[in-house]
C-alpha cells in the first residue's frame, strides 16, 4: 500500500523542479527554433510566390515583345514584297517598252526590205515574163 510521507512530497518538488529545468532548457529552445523555422518557411513561400509573380509577367512581357516583332517582321516583310512587286512591275514595263520598239524597228526594217525587192524585182518583171514565155513557146521573144 502507499504511504504518504515526506518522500512524496520530496518526489512531488523533485517533479516540479524538472518540469521547470525540462522547459528551460529543453522544450523552451526546441520551441523557439520550431518558431523561426516557421517564420523562415512562410518568408520563403512568401519570396517563391514574389518570385513566381515576376517569372509571369516577365513571361508575359517576353511574349508581348516577341509578338510586336512578329507583326514589325510581318510588316516589313510585306513592304518588301510591296517593293519587290513594284520593282518587278517597272521591270516588266521597261522590258515590254524596249521589247515593243524593238518589234516595232523589226517590222519597219522588214517591210523596208518588202518593198525594195519589190520594186527589185518590179523591174526585173519584163525580163522574166520574157524568159518564161521563151521557155512556155519553146523560141526566144525578142
Amino acid at each position: 500500500m502507499i504511504t504518504i510521507d515526506i518522500t512524496v512530497l520530496i518526489q512531488i518538488i523533485n517533479i516540479l523542479i524538472l518540469i521547470v529545468v525540462m522547459n528551460m532548457v529543453l522544450y523552451r529552445p526546441v520551441r523557439t527554433i520550431l518558431a523561426k523555422r516557421k517564420e523562415k518557411l512562410a518568408e520563403l513561400g512568401d519570396s517563391i510566390e514574389t518570385f513566381r509573380k515576376n517569372a509571369e509577367l516577365r513571361k508575359e512581357e517576353i511574349a508581348r515583345k516577341l509578338n510586336e516583332a512578329r507583326s514589325r517582321a510581318k510588316e516589313e516583310i510585306e513592304k518588301a514584297r510591296g517593293e519587290a512587286q513594284d520593282a518587278t512591275a517597272e521591270s516588266l514595263a521597261k522590258v515590254r517598252q524596249e521589247t515593243l520598239a524593238d518589234k516595232t524597228g523589226q517590222l519597219e526594217a522588214i517591210q523596208k526590205d518588202f518593198v525594195d525587192a519589190r520594186q527589185e524585182l518590179a523591174g526585173e518583171i519584163d525580163g522574166f515574163a520574157a524568159d518564161v514565155a521563151a521557155k512556155i513557146l519553146g523560141r526566144s521573144i525578142s
